[in-house]
């Protein structure tokens, strides 16, 4: 009787460690995804697309995790340092000052590189015209 009485306890002791550091997780992925549009601006010439710029604010060890975007996407780092990890290529770590790219549909996570300092970066993105912020990523599949 005490062994199973042990059993379930490890179980719920193992259930609330997974779900707690879960939520936290899931918390900063949220929280990446949150940013305040600075500017949107009709493309000449490309119907139904505009520009949309996004200041993000990078939580201390929040990451994104997989997704992808429907067009085209350019960030630049204005504070802190980014992981930014592509599908089937290596990470690379990039600081204030650097940018990257990815293209539509490219899979990929960005990981706030310190787990103590906050970030932010620019984001540029190419997205159907009136696109709301939480429709700029995509999950991956």
């Amino acid at each position: 009787m005490k062994r199973i009485e042990v059993l379930v306890s490890v179980t719920l002791m193992v259930g609330l460690v997974v779900g707690v550091l879960g939520t936290r997780m899931l918390s900063a992925q949220q929280q990446l995804g949150k940013g305040t549009i600075l500017q949107r601006a009709e493309l000449t010439g490309v119907k139904g697309k505009e520009a949309i710029l996004v200041l993000r604010d990078l939580p201390p060890g929040a990451e994104s995790g997989k997704h992808m975007q429907a067009g085209n996407e350019i960030v630049y780092i204005v504070e802190g340092s980014v992981i930014l990890e592509v599908q089937g290529k290596p990470a690379v770590t990039l600081k204030a000052g650097e940018a990257f790219q990815t293209k539509a549909h490219e899979v990929h996570n960005v990981k706030n590189a310190s787990p103590t300092a906050p970030g932010k970066a620019l984001a540029f993105y190419v997205a159907k015209k009136g696109a709301a912020l939480q429709d700029l990523s995509l999950p991956a599949k």
